[in-house]
């Protein structure tokens, strides 16, 4: 029978011999979770399809949602880690468990790239995506605690001064992994699709449990505490370990929240910017390789030069740092909102600016992640290590859970939902059923009319006004509305695009446009209005039969300049999306276009209500609020540190403890 060390060596000075092998697993880990983060808003917005082969995109709004329900999971999910490693089957085994957990869920992204017979015989890809991602937040989420908490039980009194440089390595290690697979895994779902796409990070994951298997017999395995550990961590001094750290951490999360859309809405921003850097053009969700890769040049240059320098103005301490990052955070997402201000006024910005932002909010997340990595960690008494680090991870959570309801917020609902409910309704295991859908008409008390070939919908809302309409064909396809304001629409496309003819191909800007269709308005007796979405994008827009705006009644002309495919297209392997010709043929112009033309589409309700810059001006003044507070909570804040293998209790005075009278004035 194998046995484990249970405590560090209190008299060893250099550094444990477990922490490669935790090093390098969690550097495969960190490339299989980033890999797969990294690409997902990409996919879930152009690359989605249906297991019939159509396309099935997310609005961009509801993937910046999505996305942030998944993030919020896989750190919420720590928690439960934590209490299972902590009370149950202790860290080593927990991780190796779950790693499989993880493996599972790559797998079930992978197979929404399955020919349509077998997906029709299982699950939708969106279910299949479901699937997936609920086991990666379960598998990646319950190991997280456990891995870092898993590193600072290898040391004892002897070498604990080595516990900030190995959580420095440990970070490095994070962003070594997460480097490559930013820049690998938006090239496989380019040309590969997500088979190649989410299955290599899978491997990689595989990789990660085995390697993190070969050094358990170098392991120190901290032995679960059973009730014990339900009985310290909540009451007495775990309980007020707790309460102290709740405030500092409701902080930390605002920063989460701005970070983590580095992967959702500076992904989509970056599409529309000129990506052309050092001769290369990049893909959207390629840019955010420079995170990890800045990260391996900031860890260094702020431990070795910036804090020392910062140290002789004044003590530098934890608490400081993570406020000083706080506010630099609030720079970075001013300056992704000055970006978009650009794009709203119809400048295509070089992505250096976007590069830029990613350097600022990097230089905040080292002063705020991993200092409250550390910080987290010599807070806690031993018996509670991975919860403590669970609920440091807890930030990251909430953060995105305040991401997700604010982006579930801002979306406006479509006149056409009843609608396409109906048809969804009407359409089961043998496929569309009209007779169906006259009930699911009849149930919702939508008005319609049989025609030769399908139905015509009237959406009046009890107001014979409305003069919204649109046709339903015979298999359930639904149809582009007709409105009483497409004849202005018409206009003001007129003027638009006979501007963008004159003026060296380029939209007018916002008021130029507003000047252009001044005088048109739509039936119901309101101007119409112009907004510039970006270089190739604008919309003409009526506030519909209600008049207010971002409603379910507003009237929108979306119009997109479609290019012609290049002459001398470059040679090589057909990529994913002209390889499955369904959805290329919605966003790619035919072979033979030879001009640029501009293609409208007209939606009842849907979109936004919090559009363009004001988006991000927004989560920039939550930031600077949070930033002046968190130094308020910072002035109170009295630290205590706890070593691992010091005593098993947290009441002990074998404890080593340092306080002082203020919490900037802790070390």
């Amino acid at each position: 029978m194998s046995t484990f060390q249970t405590l560090p060596d209190q008299t060893r000075t250099g550094m444990p011999g477990g922490v490669p092998y935790i090093v390098g697993n969690e550097a495969a880990e960190r490339f299989s979770f980033y890999g797969m983060k990294t690409i997902l808003v990409v996919f879930m917005t152009q690359y989605l399809m249906s297991a019939s082969g159509t396309c099935d995109f997310f609005g961009e709004a509801e993937a910046r949602e999505n996305l942030a329900w998944f993030t919020a999971s896989a750190y919420f999910f720590p928690v439960i880690g934590a209490i299972v490693a902590d009370a149950i089957l202790g860290k080593y085994l927990t991780i190796m468990i779950l790693s499989w957990v993880y493996c599972l869920g790559h797998l079930a992204l992978a197979l929404m790239d399955m020919p349509s017979a077998a997906l029709e015989a299982t699950f939708e890809p969106k279910t299949w995506l479901l699937i997936g991602l609920f086991l990666i937040a379960v598998g990646s989420g319950g190991i997280k605690p456990c891995v870092s908490a898993h590193v600072g039980d290898q040391f004892g009194r002897g070498n604990k001064h080595l516990l900030s440089k190995v959580f420095g390595w440990f970070y490095f290690s994070i962003n070594f992994g997460s480097f490559f697979s930013t820049l690998l895994t938006p090239w496989l779902l380019e040309w590969h699709g997500p088979a190649w796409a989410f299955g290599v990070p899978g491997v990689l994951m595989f990789i990660a449990t085995i390697v993190f298997w070969m050094g358990r017999h170098r392991f120190v395995h901290v032995q679960p505490r059973g009730f014990a550990f339900i009985r310290e961590t909540f009451s007495g001094p775990g309980l007020a370990t707790i309460l102290k750290l709740i405030p500092v951490y409701l902080f930390i999360s605002m920063f989460w929240s701005l970070f983590d859309q580095t992967g959702g809405a500076w992904v989509l921003q970056a599409a529309k910017m000129d990506r052309n850097f050092l001769g290369i053009e990049w893909l959207e969700s390629q840019i955010q390789a420079i995170n990890p890769l800045l990260i391996l040049a900031f860890i260094p240059l702020f431990s070795y030069v910036v804090y020392p320098a910062l140290s002789k103005v004044f003590p530098l301490t934890p608490i400081r740092r993570i406020s000083i990052g706080l506010f630099v955070t609030v720079a970075a997402f001013g300056l992704s909102g000055l970006i978009e201000s650009w794009i709203d006024d119809g400048m295509t910005p070089n992505i250096r600016w976007q590069l830029l932002a990613y350097a600022i909010i990097t230089a905040a997340e080292v002063m705020v992640s991993i200092t409250a990595l550390e910080f987290s960690y010599t807070q806690a008494p031993p018996q509670m290590k991975s919860f403590v680090m669970s609920l440091f991870l807890l930030t990251v959570s909430v953060g995105n859970v305040f991401t997700a309801i604010v982006n579930n917020v801002i979306q406006v609902d479509s006149r056409l939902d009843p609608a396409v409910a109906a048809v969804s309704a009407a359409t089961g295991e043998d496929g569309f059923s009209a007779q169906a859908l006259e009930a699911e008409f009849k149930r919702l008390g939508i008005a319609f009319e049989s025609a030769a070939e399908g139905w015509t919908v009237t959406l009046s809302e009890g107001r014979a006004d409305d003069g919204i309409a649109f046709a339903i064909a015979g298999d359930g396809t639904i149809g582009e509305p007709r409105t009483a304001a497409d004849q202005a629409f018409s206009e003001g496309r007129r003027r638009i695009e006979s501007s963008w003819a004159d003026n060296g191909e380029t939209l007018p800007t916002p008021d130029e446009g507003a000047s252009l269709i001044d005088g048109l308005a739509d039936p119901w007796g309101r101007p119409l209005a112009y907004r510039l979405v970006d270089a190739d994008r604008y919309e003409l827009e009526s506030l519909g039969p209600d008049g207010e705006l971002a409603t379910v009644d507003d009237v929108r002309s979306s119009v997109r300049l479609q290019r012609p495919e290049a002459l001398d297209a470059p040679s090589g392997p057909a990529n994913w999306r002209t390889r499955n010709v369904p959805c290329a043929t919605e966003e790619t112009p035919p072979a033979d276009q030879a001009e640029a033309r501009f293609v409208s589409t007209v939606s009842v309700g849907g979109g936004e209500s919090l559009r363009g810059a004001d988006y991000y001006w927004f989560f920039t003044a939550m930031m600077a609020i949070a930033a002046v507070l968190f130094v308020f909570v910072a002035l109170v804040y009295k630290p205590r540190e706890y070593i691992q293998g010091d005593d098993e209790t947290p009441d002990s005075d074998a404890f080593e403890r340092r306080e002082t009278v203020g919490g900037l004035d802790d070390r």
